[in-house]
């Protein structure tokens, strides 16, 4: 089932009053709507293979592109979301994710963000996994 209603109100607030601003991501969003949870994304095609092994910014890409098909079935954009966490197995692939999540977020529309450094993954050609939360009018 696809939702097609109006957008959800969200309001970003990258600095609260007494917090350092945030440089890559947002310290609050709230939202009002429908609740959406999409779990881990990880860098597989729609036929279940591995896309970019060893490749940080490929995979970066795929899981980028696997999250838009899963907001997307919830009736949710990348404007939608109000939460993402990025597991890595290494820091160093924050920058491909971050240019990943440029081609699909505007900089003044960036999300709450978490970013952890796992001992591994659920196998180990994955160097990430993304998941997102979003909020779309109910």
């Amino acid at each position: 089932m696809v939702h097609h209603g109006p957008m959800s109100v969200t309001t970003r607030i990258p600095a609260p009053d007494g917090v350092a601003p945030a440089a890559q991501y947002s310290h609050v969003v709230v939202g009002t709507g429908r609740f959406v949870a999409v779990s881990g994304q990880l860098a597989l095609d729609e036929d279940g293979k591995v896309v970019g092994e060893g490749d940080p910014a490929a995979q970066a890409r795929q899981v980028f592109e696997n999250l838009r098909r899963c907001l997307a079935a919830a009736g949710a954009t990348f404007d939608d979301v109000v939460k993402l966490t990025f597991f890595v197995t290494d820091m160093a692939f924050l920058p491909a994710i971050r240019a990943a999540r440029a081609e699909h977020m505007a900089d003044d529309r960036l999300p709450a963000a978490s970013a952890v450094q796992v001992a591994a993954l659920v196998r180990p050609e994955f160097l990430m996994e993304i998941e997102a939360f979003a909020v779309v009018a109910a």
